[in-house]
Protein backbone atom coordinates (compact mmCIF):
# COMPACT_ATOMS: atom_id res chain seq x y z
CA UNK A 1 0.00 0.00 0.00
CA UNK A 2 1.23 3.24 -0.92
CA UNK A 3 2.39 5.73 1.83
CA UNK A 4 0.02 8.88 1.60
CA UNK A 5 1.27 12.77 1.72
CA UNK A 6 0.37 15.04 4.45
CA UNK A 7 -2.19 16.77 1.96
CA UNK A 8 -3.53 13.38 1.40
CA UNK A 9 -3.79 12.87 5.01
CA UNK A 10 -5.89 15.80 5.89
CA UNK A 11 -8.16 15.16 2.85
CA UNK A 12 -9.02 12.10 4.48
CA UNK A 13 -9.47 13.11 7.79
CA UNK A 14 -11.84 15.89 6.17
CA UNK A 15 -13.67 13.51 4.66
CA UNK A 16 -14.48 11.40 8.08
CA UNK A 17 -15.43 14.50 9.83
CA UNK A 18 -18.21 14.77 7.01
CA UNK A 19 -19.38 11.00 7.73
CA UNK A 20 -19.74 12.12 11.63
CA UNK A 21 -21.65 14.98 10.57
CA UNK A 22 -24.22 12.76 8.56
CA UNK A 23 -22.66 13.97 5.30
CA UNK A 24 -21.82 11.66 2.44
CA UNK A 25 -18.07 12.76 1.23
CA UNK A 26 -18.76 11.05 -1.91
CA UNK A 27 -22.20 13.05 -2.49
CA UNK A 28 -25.72 11.99 -4.20
CA UNK A 29 -27.43 13.71 -6.91
CA UNK A 30 -27.54 17.66 -7.45
CA UNK A 31 -29.79 19.00 -10.03
CA UNK A 32 -28.03 21.31 -11.50
CA UNK A 33 -30.39 24.13 -13.49
CA UNK A 34 -27.49 26.37 -14.90
CA UNK A 35 -23.46 26.42 -16.47
CA UNK A 36 -21.04 28.95 -16.30
CA UNK A 37 -20.30 30.02 -19.54
CA UNK A 38 -24.43 30.84 -19.85
CA UNK A 39 -24.59 32.80 -16.59
CA UNK A 40 -21.64 34.93 -17.52
CA UNK A 41 -22.62 35.53 -21.24
CA UNK A 42 -26.52 36.53 -20.24
CA UNK A 43 -24.98 38.52 -17.67
CA UNK A 44 -21.88 40.33 -19.26
CA UNK A 45 -22.68 43.06 -20.60
CA UNK A 46 -25.72 44.21 -17.68
CA UNK A 47 -24.35 46.92 -15.59
CA UNK A 48 -23.40 46.44 -11.83
CA UNK A 49 -25.88 48.96 -10.49
CA UNK A 50 -29.01 47.27 -12.34
CA UNK A 51 -28.33 44.20 -9.92
CA UNK A 52 -29.71 46.08 -7.64
CA UNK A 53 -33.23 45.60 -8.67
CA UNK A 54 -32.76 42.45 -10.04
CA UNK A 55 -33.71 39.12 -8.35
CA UNK A 56 -32.14 36.88 -10.73
CA UNK A 57 -31.00 33.36 -9.45
CA UNK A 58 -28.72 30.43 -10.29
CA UNK A 59 -27.98 27.00 -9.43
CA UNK A 60 -24.48 25.61 -10.32
CA UNK A 61 -21.97 22.83 -9.83
CA UNK A 62 -18.51 21.99 -10.38
CA UNK A 63 -14.96 21.05 -8.84
CA UNK A 64 -13.75 24.21 -6.76
CA UNK A 65 -10.52 25.62 -8.63
CA UNK A 66 -9.49 28.84 -6.19
CA UNK A 67 -10.02 29.90 -2.73
CA UNK A 68 -9.60 33.09 -1.12
CA UNK A 69 -10.94 32.80 2.43
CA UNK A 70 -11.29 35.51 4.60
CA UNK A 71 -12.73 35.83 7.56
CA UNK A 72 -16.90 35.66 8.28
CA UNK A 73 -17.06 36.18 3.83
CA UNK A 74 -15.10 34.47 1.22
CA UNK A 75 -14.81 34.35 -2.67
CA UNK A 76 -13.96 30.70 -4.35
CA UNK A 77 -14.01 29.99 -8.32
CA UNK A 78 -15.68 26.66 -9.63
CA UNK A 79 -15.47 25.19 -13.03
CA UNK A 80 -17.49 23.17 -14.86
CA UNK A 81 -17.74 21.43 -18.50
CA UNK A 82 -18.41 25.58 -20.06
CA UNK A 83 -15.64 27.10 -18.03
CA UNK A 84 -15.65 28.97 -14.48
CA UNK A 85 -17.66 30.99 -12.26
CA UNK A 86 -16.89 33.38 -8.92
CA UNK A 87 -18.90 32.78 -6.00
CA UNK A 88 -19.52 34.90 -3.24
CA UNK A 89 -20.04 33.09 0.46
CA UNK A 90 -20.83 34.39 3.75
CA UNK A 91 -21.50 33.40 6.97
CA UNK A 92 -24.56 36.12 7.23
CA UNK A 93 -26.06 34.42 4.14
CA UNK A 94 -25.76 30.96 4.70
CA UNK A 95 -25.41 30.70 8.69
CA UNK A 96 -22.56 29.68 10.72
CA UNK A 97 -23.05 25.59 10.38
CA UNK A 98 -23.02 25.74 6.07
CA UNK A 99 -20.11 28.35 6.52
CA UNK A 100 -17.96 26.10 8.75
CA UNK A 101 -19.00 23.51 6.16
CA UNK A 102 -17.50 25.60 3.62
CA UNK A 103 -14.09 26.28 5.18
CA UNK A 104 -13.35 22.83 5.33
CA UNK A 105 -13.33 22.87 1.33
CA UNK A 106 -10.29 22.23 -0.45
CA UNK A 107 -9.20 22.87 -4.09
CA UNK A 108 -10.77 19.75 -6.01
CA UNK A 109 -13.88 19.55 -4.08
CA UNK A 110 -16.70 19.37 -6.05
CA UNK A 111 -19.49 21.30 -4.62
CA UNK A 112 -23.32 22.73 -5.64
CA UNK A 113 -24.07 26.40 -5.07
CA UNK A 114 -27.74 27.77 -5.55
CA UNK A 115 -27.44 31.98 -5.29
CA UNK A 116 -28.41 35.14 -6.41
CA UNK A 117 -26.67 36.62 -9.84
CA UNK A 118 -24.48 39.86 -9.33
CA UNK A 119 -21.62 41.30 -10.34
CA UNK A 120 -18.34 42.80 -8.47
CA UNK A 121 -17.17 46.01 -8.18
CA UNK A 122 -14.54 44.87 -10.63
CA UNK A 123 -17.34 43.57 -13.42
CA UNK A 124 -17.10 40.32 -12.91
CA UNK A 125 -20.17 37.85 -12.72
CA UNK A 126 -20.87 36.12 -9.44
CA UNK A 127 -23.00 34.23 -7.76
CA UNK A 128 -23.80 35.04 -4.33
CA UNK A 129 -24.26 31.92 -2.37
CA UNK A 130 -27.49 31.13 -0.76
CA UNK A 131 -27.03 27.80 -0.40
CA UNK A 132 -24.09 25.85 -0.23
CA UNK A 133 -23.89 21.89 -0.88
CA UNK A 134 -20.93 19.27 -0.72
CA UNK A 135 -20.65 16.79 -3.28
CA UNK A 136 -17.66 15.44 -3.21
CA UNK A 137 -14.56 14.97 -1.42
CA UNK A 138 -11.51 14.79 -3.70
CA UNK A 139 -8.50 12.77 -1.38
CA UNK A 140 -5.84 13.73 -3.56
CA UNK A 141 -4.79 17.71 -4.21
CA UNK A 142 -4.73 18.94 -7.84
CA UNK A 143 -1.33 20.02 -9.68
CA UNK A 144 -0.12 23.42 -8.94
CA UNK A 145 -2.25 25.95 -10.40
CA UNK A 146 -0.13 27.66 -12.70
CA UNK A 147 1.30 24.96 -14.12
CA UNK A 148 -0.58 22.10 -13.92
CA UNK A 149 1.04 18.31 -15.53
CA UNK A 150 4.61 19.88 -17.05
CA UNK A 151 5.24 16.15 -17.88
CA UNK A 152 3.86 15.26 -21.30
CA UNK A 153 3.76 11.64 -20.61
CA UNK A 154 1.96 12.05 -17.62
CA UNK A 155 -0.68 14.25 -18.96
CA UNK A 156 -1.35 12.19 -21.30
CA UNK A 157 -1.64 9.29 -18.56
CA UNK A 158 -3.55 10.91 -16.33
CA UNK A 159 -6.18 12.34 -19.01
CA UNK A 160 -8.61 13.50 -16.00
CA UNK A 161 -6.25 15.72 -14.27
CA UNK A 162 -5.11 17.49 -17.86
CA UNK A 163 -8.85 18.26 -18.51
CA UNK A 164 -9.30 19.44 -15.25
CA UNK A 165 -6.20 21.58 -15.51
CA UNK A 166 -5.52 22.70 -19.05
CA UNK A 167 -8.32 24.24 -20.89
CA UNK A 168 -6.50 23.72 -24.38
CA UNK A 169 -6.72 20.16 -23.40
CA UNK A 170 -10.56 20.31 -22.84
CA UNK A 171 -11.19 22.59 -26.09
CA UNK A 172 -9.86 19.64 -28.11
CA UNK A 173 -11.45 16.96 -26.23
CA UNK A 174 -14.89 18.88 -27.15
CA UNK A 175 -14.05 19.77 -30.54
CA UNK A 176 -12.97 16.39 -31.93
CA UNK A 177 -16.72 14.97 -31.46
CA UNK A 178 -17.99 18.22 -33.36
CA UNK A 179 -15.15 17.82 -36.06
CA UNK A 180 -16.87 14.19 -36.13
CA UNK A 181 -19.89 15.24 -36.54
CA UNK A 182 -19.62 17.54 -39.38
CA UNK A 183 -18.28 15.29 -41.51
CA UNK A 184 -21.16 12.50 -40.41
CA UNK A 185 -23.63 15.23 -41.32
CA UNK A 186 -21.58 15.94 -44.84
CA UNK A 187 -21.65 12.76 -46.09
CA UNK A 188 -25.41 12.14 -45.13
CA UNK A 189 -26.17 15.04 -46.66
CA UNK A 190 -24.52 13.77 -49.78
CA UNK A 191 -26.37 10.53 -49.82
CA UNK A 192 -24.12 8.54 -48.15
CA UNK A 193 -24.95 5.99 -44.97
CA UNK A 194 -22.47 4.97 -42.55
CA UNK A 195 -22.51 1.21 -41.07
CA UNK A 196 -20.80 -0.87 -39.01
CA UNK A 197 -18.34 -3.70 -40.14
CA UNK A 198 -16.29 -6.67 -38.01
CA UNK A 199 -13.67 -5.50 -35.96
CA UNK A 200 -12.13 -9.34 -36.14
CA UNK A 201 -10.91 -10.61 -39.27
CA UNK A 202 -9.71 -14.01 -40.17
CA UNK A 203 -7.29 -12.75 -43.00
CA UNK A 204 -4.91 -9.71 -43.17
CA UNK A 205 -6.53 -7.07 -46.15
CA UNK A 206 -7.47 -3.58 -46.78
CA UNK A 207 -3.52 -2.43 -46.10
CA UNK A 208 -0.39 -2.85 -45.90
CA UNK A 209 0.45 -3.22 -42.02
CA UNK A 210 1.43 -5.61 -39.44
CA UNK A 211 -1.74 -6.70 -37.39
CA UNK A 212 -2.81 -7.71 -33.71
CA UNK A 213 -3.34 -11.73 -33.30
CA UNK A 214 -6.23 -12.46 -31.35
CA UNK A 215 -7.70 -15.73 -30.13
CA UNK A 216 -11.43 -16.81 -30.69
CA UNK A 217 -11.71 -19.76 -27.75
CA UNK A 218 -15.19 -20.94 -29.04
CA UNK A 219 -13.62 -21.70 -32.56
CA UNK A 220 -10.25 -22.37 -31.15
CA UNK A 221 -9.35 -19.66 -34.00
CA UNK A 222 -6.28 -16.97 -34.21
CA UNK A 223 -8.12 -13.86 -35.72
CA UNK A 224 -6.74 -10.25 -36.65
CA UNK A 225 -7.97 -7.14 -35.49
CA UNK A 226 -8.31 -5.30 -38.65
CA UNK A 227 -5.76 -3.22 -40.17
CA UNK A 228 -8.56 -1.39 -42.63
CA UNK A 229 -12.28 -0.89 -43.51
CA UNK A 230 -11.92 -1.99 -47.32
CA UNK A 231 -13.38 -4.82 -48.45
CA UNK A 232 -16.17 -5.09 -46.44
CA UNK A 233 -17.78 -2.43 -47.11
CA UNK A 234 -16.86 -3.09 -51.31
CA UNK A 235 -18.89 -6.15 -50.27
CA UNK A 236 -21.69 -3.48 -49.67
CA UNK A 237 -21.14 -1.69 -52.55
CA UNK A 238 -21.94 -5.23 -54.45
CA UNK A 239 -25.10 -5.68 -52.48
CA UNK A 240 -26.36 -2.11 -53.94
CA UNK A 241 -25.82 0.51 -51.46
CA UNK A 242 -23.82 2.66 -53.37
CA UNK A 243 -22.76 5.29 -50.91
CA UNK A 244 -21.45 4.20 -47.72
CA UNK A 245 -19.13 5.04 -44.77
CA UNK A 246 -17.86 3.78 -41.57
CA UNK A 247 -16.18 5.81 -38.98
CA UNK A 248 -14.54 2.92 -36.46
CA UNK A 249 -11.38 1.80 -34.77
CA UNK A 250 -8.22 0.36 -36.47
CA UNK A 251 -5.49 -1.44 -34.91
CA UNK A 252 -1.94 -1.49 -36.47
CA UNK A 253 0.64 -3.47 -34.88
CA UNK A 254 3.77 -0.55 -35.34
CA UNK A 255 5.20 1.62 -33.62
CA UNK A 256 4.83 4.91 -31.72
CA UNK A 257 5.43 8.56 -32.65
CA UNK A 258 4.02 11.88 -33.35
CA UNK A 259 1.91 10.78 -36.27
CA UNK A 260 0.92 7.07 -35.32
CA UNK A 261 -0.98 5.64 -31.95
CA UNK A 262 -1.46 1.66 -32.89
CA UNK A 263 -5.18 1.96 -31.89
CA UNK A 264 -6.75 4.76 -34.04
CA UNK A 265 -9.64 6.16 -35.85
CA UNK A 266 -10.16 5.68 -39.82
CA UNK A 267 -12.76 6.64 -41.90
CA UNK A 268 -14.00 5.26 -45.58
CA UNK A 269 -15.61 6.27 -47.91
CA UNK A 270 -17.01 4.36 -50.78
CA UNK A 271 -19.12 5.91 -53.86
CA UNK A 272 -20.60 3.85 -56.51
CA UNK A 273 -20.15 5.01 -59.90
CA UNK A 274 -17.52 7.52 -59.11
CA UNK A 275 -13.60 7.76 -59.39
CA UNK A 276 -10.37 9.42 -58.20
CA UNK A 277 -11.39 12.27 -59.54
CA UNK A 278 -14.57 12.33 -57.31
CA UNK A 279 -12.90 11.20 -54.81
CA UNK A 280 -10.65 14.60 -54.89
CA UNK A 281 -13.95 16.92 -55.16
CA UNK A 282 -15.34 15.03 -52.28
CA UNK A 283 -12.35 15.51 -49.47
CA UNK A 284 -11.82 18.93 -50.80
CA UNK A 285 -15.22 20.14 -49.99
CA UNK A 286 -15.42 18.15 -46.94
CA UNK A 287 -12.34 19.99 -45.50
CA UNK A 288 -13.59 23.20 -46.63
CA UNK A 289 -17.26 22.39 -44.94
CA UNK A 290 -15.78 21.55 -41.92
CA UNK A 291 -13.40 24.09 -41.97
CA UNK A 292 -16.22 27.06 -41.73
CA UNK A 293 -19.34 25.28 -40.09
CA UNK A 294 -16.63 24.00 -36.78
CA UNK A 295 -13.70 26.18 -36.59
CA UNK A 296 -14.89 29.34 -38.65
CA UNK A 297 -11.94 30.00 -40.62
CA UNK A 298 -9.89 28.32 -43.68
CA UNK A 299 -6.31 28.89 -41.92
CA UNK A 300 -5.08 26.33 -39.77
CA UNK A 301 -1.09 25.97 -38.20
CA UNK A 302 0.02 22.62 -38.07
CA UNK A 303 3.00 20.72 -37.90
CA UNK A 304 4.78 24.26 -37.98
CA UNK A 305 3.61 25.39 -41.17
CA UNK A 306 0.12 27.79 -41.74
CA UNK A 307 -1.72 25.92 -43.80
CA UNK A 308 -4.45 27.69 -46.08
CA UNK A 309 -7.58 24.99 -47.03
CA UNK A 310 -9.29 27.72 -49.68
CA UNK A 311 -8.44 27.75 -53.03
CA UNK A 312 -8.19 24.92 -55.57
CA UNK A 313 -5.58 22.51 -54.14
CA UNK A 314 -2.51 21.11 -56.38
CA UNK A 315 -2.77 17.97 -58.06
CA UNK A 316 0.36 16.09 -59.13
CA UNK A 317 1.55 12.82 -60.25
CA UNK A 318 4.64 10.89 -58.18
CA UNK A 319 6.44 10.81 -60.74
CA UNK A 320 6.48 14.55 -62.19
CA UNK A 321 7.46 15.14 -58.45
CA UNK A 322 10.37 12.98 -58.22
CA UNK A 323 11.17 14.38 -61.38
CA UNK A 324 11.28 17.62 -59.96
CA UNK A 325 12.83 16.92 -57.07
CA UNK A 326 15.84 14.35 -58.50
CA UNK A 327 15.41 15.52 -62.31
CA UNK A 328 14.95 11.18 -62.70
CA UNK A 329 11.70 10.89 -65.19
CA UNK A 330 11.01 6.96 -63.78
CA UNK A 331 7.96 6.95 -66.59
CA UNK A 332 10.67 6.90 -69.30
CA UNK A 333 12.28 3.66 -67.57
CA UNK A 334 11.25 0.41 -67.33
CA UNK A 335 14.19 -1.34 -67.37
CA UNK A 336 14.48 -2.84 -63.18
CA UNK A 337 18.48 -2.97 -63.59
CA UNK A 338 18.50 0.60 -64.42
CA UNK A 339 16.27 1.58 -61.38
CA UNK A 340 18.66 -0.35 -58.96
CA UNK A 341 21.70 1.59 -60.21
CA UNK A 342 19.98 4.59 -59.69
CA UNK A 343 18.91 3.06 -56.02
CA UNK A 344 22.33 2.70 -54.96
CA UNK A 345 23.43 5.87 -56.42
CA UNK A 346 21.36 7.60 -54.40
CA UNK A 347 22.05 5.45 -50.99
CA UNK A 348 18.86 4.20 -51.06
CA UNK A 349 18.63 0.74 -49.38
CA UNK A 350 15.95 -1.70 -50.31
CA UNK A 351 14.92 -5.29 -48.53
CA UNK A 352 14.33 -8.08 -51.00
CA UNK A 353 10.70 -7.71 -51.65
CA UNK A 354 11.63 -3.75 -52.32
CA UNK A 355 14.04 -4.60 -55.32
CA UNK A 356 11.27 -3.99 -57.81
CA UNK A 357 10.24 -1.52 -59.93
CA UNK A 358 7.13 0.22 -57.77
CA UNK A 359 8.91 0.30 -54.35
CA UNK A 360 11.83 1.80 -55.64
CA UNK A 361 9.74 4.74 -57.14
CA UNK A 362 8.01 4.99 -53.62
CA UNK A 363 11.80 5.13 -51.93
CA UNK A 364 12.26 7.93 -54.20
CA UNK A 365 9.75 9.50 -53.38
CA UNK A 366 9.67 9.32 -49.21
CA UNK A 367 13.50 10.37 -49.46
CA UNK A 368 13.17 13.20 -51.86
CA UNK A 369 9.51 14.56 -51.64
CA UNK A 370 7.03 13.65 -49.24
CA UNK A 371 8.17 16.41 -46.78
CA UNK A 372 8.14 19.20 -49.39
CA UNK A 373 4.59 18.76 -49.61
CA UNK A 374 3.48 21.64 -47.67
CA UNK A 375 0.37 22.74 -48.98
CA UNK A 376 -2.89 20.89 -49.31
CA UNK A 377 -2.03 18.54 -52.31
CA UNK A 378 -3.06 15.69 -53.90
CA UNK A 379 -0.12 12.72 -55.01
CA UNK A 380 -1.66 10.45 -57.48
CA UNK A 381 -0.41 7.83 -60.30
CA UNK A 382 1.05 5.30 -57.25
CA UNK A 383 3.38 2.00 -58.57
CA UNK A 384 0.55 -0.81 -59.04
CA UNK A 385 3.08 -2.54 -56.78
CA UNK A 386 2.21 -0.58 -53.43
CA UNK A 387 -1.61 -0.42 -54.64
CA UNK A 388 -3.01 -4.10 -54.82
CA UNK A 389 -6.67 -2.97 -54.42
CA UNK A 390 -6.59 -0.23 -57.12
CA UNK A 391 -7.44 0.39 -60.76
CA UNK A 392 -4.53 0.28 -63.43
CA UNK A 393 -4.18 3.77 -65.00
CA UNK A 394 -5.24 2.53 -68.84
CA UNK A 395 -2.44 4.61 -70.43
CA UNK A 396 0.41 2.60 -68.60
CA UNK A 397 -0.40 -0.41 -66.91
CA UNK A 398 2.70 0.20 -64.14
CA UNK A 399 0.73 2.78 -62.28
CA UNK A 400 -2.48 2.60 -60.54
CA UNK A 401 -5.22 5.24 -60.16
CA UNK A 402 -4.74 6.15 -56.54
CA UNK A 403 -4.13 9.19 -54.75
CA UNK A 404 -2.90 10.29 -51.23
CA UNK A 405 -3.87 13.94 -49.58
CA UNK A 406 -0.59 15.59 -48.21
CA UNK A 407 -0.83 18.30 -45.87
CA UNK A 408 2.36 19.61 -43.80
CA UNK A 409 4.57 16.95 -44.99
CA UNK A 410 2.57 14.45 -43.82
CA UNK A 411 -0.10 11.65 -45.32
CA UNK A 412 -4.20 12.69 -44.73
CA UNK A 413 -5.86 10.58 -46.94
CA UNK A 414 -5.88 7.81 -49.26
CA UNK A 415 -8.27 7.31 -52.35
CA UNK A 416 -8.74 5.08 -55.25
CA UNK A 417 -10.77 4.21 -58.17
CA UNK A 418 -11.44 1.02 -57.10
CA UNK A 419 -10.40 -2.06 -58.90
CA UNK A 420 -13.31 -4.50 -59.69
CA UNK A 421 -11.68 -6.90 -61.73
CA UNK A 422 -12.01 -9.81 -59.98
CA UNK A 423 -9.36 -11.60 -62.28
CA UNK A 424 -7.57 -8.83 -62.42
CA UNK A 425 -7.77 -8.63 -57.96
CA UNK A 426 -7.36 -12.36 -57.71
CA UNK A 427 -3.63 -11.88 -59.61
CA UNK A 428 -2.64 -8.58 -57.13
CA UNK A 429 -3.35 -10.86 -54.22
CA UNK A 430 -1.41 -13.68 -55.61
CA UNK A 431 1.55 -11.33 -56.04
CA UNK A 432 0.91 -10.19 -52.50
CA UNK A 433 1.35 -13.95 -51.42
CA UNK A 434 5.12 -13.53 -53.60
CA UNK A 435 6.28 -10.83 -51.37
CA UNK A 436 5.04 -12.12 -47.99
CA UNK A 437 7.34 -14.90 -49.21
CA UNK A 438 9.96 -12.88 -49.62
CA UNK A 439 9.90 -11.26 -46.14
CA UNK A 440 6.97 -8.35 -46.29
CA UNK A 441 4.99 -9.41 -43.25
CA UNK A 442 2.65 -6.29 -44.21
CA UNK A 443 1.79 -8.21 -47.73
CA UNK A 444 -1.92 -8.88 -48.06
CA UNK A 445 -3.38 -12.54 -47.67
CA UNK A 446 -5.69 -13.72 -50.48
CA UNK A 447 -9.39 -13.07 -49.51
CA UNK A 448 -11.51 -15.68 -51.86
CA UNK A 449 -14.70 -14.33 -50.43
CA UNK A 450 -14.04 -11.23 -51.87
CA UNK A 451 -13.10 -12.41 -55.04
CA UNK A 452 -16.15 -13.91 -55.30
CA UNK A 453 -18.07 -10.88 -54.52
CA UNK A 454 -16.73 -9.37 -57.31
CA UNK A 455 -17.52 -11.96 -59.71
CA UNK A 456 -21.06 -10.76 -59.15
CA UNK A 457 -20.07 -7.70 -60.33
CA UNK A 458 -19.10 -4.55 -58.00
CA UNK A 459 -19.97 -0.77 -59.97
CA UNK A 460 -17.38 1.51 -61.15
CA UNK A 461 -16.38 3.54 -57.70
CA UNK A 462 -13.88 5.65 -55.83
CA UNK A 463 -13.48 5.47 -52.70
CA UNK A 464 -11.08 7.54 -49.94
CA UNK A 465 -9.82 6.43 -46.35
CA UNK A 466 -9.13 8.97 -43.78
CA UNK A 467 -7.17 8.61 -40.61
CA UNK A 468 -9.59 11.30 -38.81
CA UNK A 469 -6.59 11.81 -35.56
CA UNK A 470 -4.73 13.70 -38.15
CA UNK A 471 -7.48 15.57 -39.67
CA UNK A 472 -8.56 16.77 -36.03
CA UNK A 473 -5.09 17.10 -35.65
CA UNK A 474 -5.05 19.82 -38.49
CA UNK A 475 -8.17 21.32 -37.29
CA UNK A 476 -7.12 21.79 -33.54
CA UNK A 477 -3.63 22.70 -34.51
CA UNK A 478 -1.79 20.07 -32.34
CA UNK A 479 1.60 18.88 -32.85
CA UNK A 480 1.03 15.21 -32.05
CA UNK A 481 -1.58 12.88 -32.41
CA UNK A 482 -1.32 12.16 -28.83
CA UNK A 483 -3.18 15.52 -28.17
CA UNK A 484 -6.36 14.89 -29.88
CA UNK A 485 -6.61 10.96 -28.43
CA UNK A 486 -7.93 11.09 -25.17
CA UNK A 487 -6.02 8.04 -23.84
CA UNK A 488 -3.26 7.50 -26.43
CA UNK A 489 -1.50 4.09 -25.97
CA UNK A 490 1.34 4.56 -23.14
CA UNK A 491 4.39 2.93 -22.52
CA UNK A 492 3.82 0.55 -19.07
CA UNK A 493 4.28 2.91 -15.82
CA UNK A 494 7.50 1.31 -14.04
Amino acid sequence: MREFSEQEIVRREKSEKLRELGLDPFGQRYDREDYAKDIKDKYCDVDHDAFDTMDDTAKVAGRIMFIRKMGKASFFTIKDKTGSIQIYISINDIGEDNYNLFKTADIGDIVGVYGKVMKTKTGEVTIKCLEYTHLVKALRPLPEKFHGLTDKEERYRRRYVDLIMNEDSKKVAFMRPKIIRSIQKFLDNQGFVEVETPLLTTLLTGASARPFVTHHNAQDLDMYLRIALELNLKRLLVGGMERVYEIGRTFRNEGMDSQHNPEFTLMEVYQAYSDLDGMMELTENMYKTIAEEVCGKTTFHYLGHDIDLAGEWKRVSMTDAIKDKTGIDFKKIDNLDECLKLAEEHNIELEEHEKAYGHIINKFFEKYVEETLIEPTFLYGHPIEISPLTKKDPEDPRFTQRFELFISGHECANAYTELNDPIDQLERFEAQLTEKELGNDEANDIDMDFIEALEYGMPPAGGIGYGIDRLVMLFTEQESIRDVLLFPTMKERK
